[in-house]
């Protein structure tokens, strides 16, 4: 189990303050970025993802590297199922 995966933001819908969609192991998802107001947040950023929350913003080297990890412990399969479901 995952306690938080990176995610790339996509897009910010429009009159939807605090919400942004973002592309997690290839599933878009809605998710909440109201804890990251004091950040400046853009599309292309990459967050880190838990429970529906963006909890940190990272860079794109430390969201790869954990891509890799997951990969790496054969975890990207459950993780992904996680986010279907």
């Amino acid at each position: 189990m995952c306690l938080a995966l990176p995610a790339k933001i996509v897009a910010f819908p429009e009159n939807e303050s605090g919400i942004a969609v973002v592309d997690v192991l290839s599933v878009e998802r809605r998710v909440n970025v109201d804890l990251l107001r004091n950040e400046t947040l853009a599309i292309g950023d990459w967050v880190l993802l838990h429970v529906g929350f963006a909890m940190a913003k990272v860079s794109e080297t430390d969201a790869r590297e954990q891509l890799e990890l997951l990969a790496m412990l054969g975890e990207v399969g459950e993780a992904r199922d996680q986010l279907v479901s």
